[in-house]
């Protein structure tokens, strides 16, 4: 796959990505609830996956040394996928819950 397909297809994820972010903020801001931050906070996370990958693939930030293990590029990455697959379906959750519960 060439460097221009890669980056294209990365870009592909990262606007869906910030929608989500969007959606939490917006989500956050009416409501300013626990479950609304942490869903902010889960989005967040995810977007500096993307963000990661695509400066990966368009080699910037080279002292990260993105793709190699035990690098900071790979931890910052394992760690935001982990915390933002973790904190956004939890925060989710909890709304969807709380909104059952309420009604």
């Amino acid at each position: 796959m060439s460097e221009n397909a890669a980056t294209v297809m990365l870009l592909g994820i990262a606007l869906p990505t910030t929608l989500l972010l969007l959606g939490a903020v917006v989500l956050f801001l009416r409501e300013k609830t626990g479950s609304s931050l942490v869903q902010v906070v889960g989005a967040g996370c995810l977007l500096v996956v993307v963000a990661a990958h695509v400066s990966e693939a368009l080699r910037l930030f080279p002292w990260m040394h993105w793709g190699l293990p035990q690098s900071p590029g790979h931890y910052l990455d394992l760690w935001s996928a982990v915390l933002g697959l973790i904190l956004f379906p939890v925060g989710y959750l909890r709304h969807a819950l709380t909104l059952r519960r309420s009604t």
